[in-house]
């Protein structure tokens, strides 16, 4: 029997590797800046097209490699960073494994264009699926210009599952905020498709967060810094009223690379705690230093996670750091012993008679009487000095009181003018929770839910749930008419937009204008929001903006058949009607009978359930003696 186990070819064995370095575009990006930054390069400039499916170009002005370097980059576990097992544990640098270059080499046409500053000309090297097409001498600037095009052109089904030009550039725009965040020192560029996203020069670290967040985020930074011999910990902290429901500006950095940790993301959270709203999240930008041997960045194929030797006493340093500084900064509510405040309180000395209180009535008071005159208590300022006086009243009306008891006057009154009363205090609204009414079928709870009885029991309908069905489905015959009904705003409303966000949004101009919802470019990351879809009844046209970017910017779980139809979530989802709307009974009629002439009343559009039947065989057992 001959032998069954054989040596992977390099090209096999690279496109292995590149199943978990090169997940998409993103990730071809990230390992070129970070290359970018080893070289020690104090300019880098991104450039790609079609959300980097169709090509991929990253230069900078760093060291340049030699023409054997240049050819030995693209070989396995070939690094310039390591040359023994424990440097492992004295990482300072990006990349160190040797994988990316080959990976990306595996399944892209890479063209690359290098040269050091010693030396007269450069290299260049062209490579198609690890098979090398060309290698001569070029005529180049100092440092690296590297190309990808064509990204898994040789792996169809990995190519298959790209997603739209949007979403990955959504990917493209965080990988690279990261880098740009953790090297505020090195001159930045983004480009997508002809037009720049991102243009950042070397700056501080605060004037590179609004470089790249926007410029509201200027006046919401918190400084943060705290020295202890385990960990020095920088950066800045967002105010409270800064605090968004959907993430997308929390940045954790261990000696400069970018880190993701739920352990100590929650360590910052408790910190927050009572100054935030209910599923808000805070904008944070920490930076952790620690000794290298002291962590573990090797646990993960991208390199995203990294073990803490003592990770409890880092949570509890970082929790105090954040607390010290919400503190530091009067976010958190402190009392000033040194401010001198007075209060206004009356003389009253100790040879002053003491007599007990007194307390009135008015024993012909009656709650249900609406006569102006009709008083429990009556109460005067007193003139003379601080405090209240009584009006001085005298108790009448105490014998008829007497002879109506005596009489059983209160007996003989009729049981229902009793009942008639005690409904119309209870029926006073203390909540958005709608009362019993004989002609009403459907009741508020919470302002979340609507019940209505059937005939198998209690239906509870999720307002908002079922309103981002109706709305859905409106879009979604819109756009396949392509017309929208538009409501116009008689004064446009102007929202600035961070430039990753005003970039989408101006990519999903077109879509959206189909839906209704009218948007025209001002320029400096600035739109005109010049009208809205008729169906939509939210009043805050900046509101609906951030909460459409926020919905398109989600993970989905479930396939999706379109850009068009996820538009149509995002919008549906953003325009919905939100929790703690009180409805009158005309409005949940309204929204029950739409909800129910949908193809798919029973769940939202993003798969969640709209209504829950409450049998009354359940109903039963919950009230069963």
């Amino acid at each position: 029997m001959s032998d069954i186990i054989q040596l992977l070819p390099d090209s096999v064995a690279n496109q292995i590797a590149a199943g978990e370095v090169v997940q998409r575009p993103a990730s071809v990006i990230k390992e070129l800046i970070e290359n970018s930054v080893d070289a020690g390069s104090t300019s880098i400039q991104v450039i790609v097209k079609d959300g980097g499916k169709a090509h991929i170009q990253v230069v900078d002005n760093g060291c340049g490699m030699s023409e054997t370097d240049a050819r030995m980059c693209f070989e396995r576990h070939a690094t310039s960073k390591i040359r023994e097992a424990n440097d492992l544990f004295a990482i300072r640098t990006m990349g160190f494994r040797g994988e990316a270059m080959a990976s990306i080499a595996a399944v892209a046409e890479v063209d690359l264009k290098t040269r050091r500053h010693e030396d007269e000309v450069g290299t260049h090297i062209s490579i198609s699926g690890s098979a090398i097409v060309e290698q001569q001498p070029i005529a180049c600037a100092v440092g690296t210009n590297l190309s990808v095009k064509n990204l898994f052109f040789n792996v169809p089904a990995r190519r298959k599952f790209l997603k739209s030009s949007s979403l990955e550039l959504k990917h493209i725009i965080s990988e690279f905020q990261r880098v740009a965040l953790a090297n505020p020192d090195v001159s930045m560029n983004l480009n997508h498709n002809g037009a720049d996203i991102y243009n950042l020069q070397a700056s501080s670290l605060k004037q590179r967060i609004v470089g790249l967040m926007g410029r509201h985020m200027n006046q919401q930074l918190i400084d943060l810094k705290t020295d202890t011999t385990i960990v020095k910990l920088s950066g800045f902290i967002g105010k409270p009223e800064s605090a968004k429901k959907s993430p997308g500006e929390q940045f954790f950095f261990v000696n400069n690379r970018f880190m993701k940790s739920a352990y100590h993301h929650k360590a910052v959270m408790n910190a927050y705690e009572k100054l935030l709203p209910p599923d808000s999240i805070p904008p944070y930008f920490i930076f952790f230093e620690v000794d290298p041997a002291s962590i573990d960045v090797n646990i993960h194929p991208t390199k995203t996670e990294i073990k803490f030797e003592d990770e409890r006493a880092i949570w509890q340093m970082l929790h105090a750091a954040v607390k010290e500084s919400l503190g530091k900064f009067a976010v958190v509510p402190s009392i000033d012993f040194d401010n001198q405040i007075t209060f206004d309180i009356p003389f009253f000395p100790q040879s002053a008679p003491v007599s007990p209180p007194e307390v009135e009535i008015n024993p012909n008071f009656n709650p249900f009487d609406s006569d102006g005159d009709n008083r429990a208590v009556s109460f005067s300022r007193s003139t003379s000095g601080g405090g209240y006086q009584h009006k001085p009243q005298s108790a009448r009306g105490w014998q008829e009181l007497l002879a109506a008891s005596r009489n059983n006057e209160f007996e003989e009154q009729p049981r229902q003018t009793v009942m008639h009363h005690e409904s119309s205090i209870s029926s006073a609204p203390q909540e958005p929770t709608t009362s019993p009414d004989s002609e009403q079928r459907f009741f508020q709870v919470k302002g979340k839910y609507i019940l209505t009885s059937v005939k198998s029991g209690l239906m509870v309908i999720d307002q908002k749930r079922a309103h981002e069905r109706i709305l859905f489905e409106q879009y979604l015959i819109s756009l396949s008419n392509n017309r929208g009904i538009m409501q116009q705003e008689l004064f446009p409303v102007t929202v600035e937009l961070s430039p990753a966000n005003f970039t989408l949004i101006l990519e999903l101009k077109d879509e959206l204008s189909t839906l209704g919802l009218d948007i025209s470019n001002l320029g400096h990351n600035t739109i005109a929001v010049n009208g809205l879809p008729a169906n939509i009844k939210r009043q805050d046209p900046k509101v609906l903006i951030d909460e459409l970017i926020a919905s398109f910017r989600e993970e989905v779980s479930h396939p999706i058949e379109s850009q068009r139809e996820k538009i149509a979530i995002s919008l549906s989802k953003a325009a919905a009607i939100p929790y703690g709307r009180v409805l009158s009974v005309p409005e949940m009629q309204d929204l029950v009978d739409k909800l129910f002439a949908c193809q798919h009343p029973n769940v939202s559009p993003d798969g969640k359930l709209t209504l829950s039947i409450l049998e009354t065989e359940e109903l039963d057992k919950r009230l069963k003696a």
